[in-house]
């Protein structure tokens, strides 16, 4: 049964390359640009992570790791945040209910395939 990833993104080249990437490598990629979409789509979809990325419309990104990880029905659900900003990985990992990796944008595509590999794995 292959592995099911949800991918949060507002930008549509960045969602497009995303997706086919983890797509070529077998994985079963659920898509949206809202994040107030994310937890219809969870309901829906029941995927094994979910990469989001720091700024979307709607409901902030650290607020929906939040709610995933603070949840009883969600809170193993893997988590990988995504940044364009510089040194991202301390300022989002230290508030509660962090994701479980961030991937800095722009970030190679071994990275991103490695470190979903990694969570999967967990």
């Amino acid at each position: 049964m292959c592995k099911k990833i949800l991918l949060v993104e507002d930008d549509p080249l960045m969602m497009e390359v995303m997706a086919y990437i983890l797509s070529s490598r077998g994985y079963e990629v659920y898509t949206t640009a809202n994040g107030n979409e994310v937890f219809n789509q969870i309901r829906i979809n029941h995927p094994d992570l979910v990469i989001v990325d720091t700024i979307l419309p709607g409901i902030d990104s650290l607020e929906i790791c939040q709610l995933i990880k603070l949840n009883r029905a969600t809170r193993n659900l893997r988590v990988i945040m995504c940044s364009s900003e510089d040194d991202a990985t301390e300022k989002i990992m230290e508030h509660k209910g962090s994701p479980d990796d961030v991937l800095e944008k722009p970030f190679d595509i071994n990275s991103l395939i490695q470190k979903v590999a990694h969570r999967l794995a967990a």
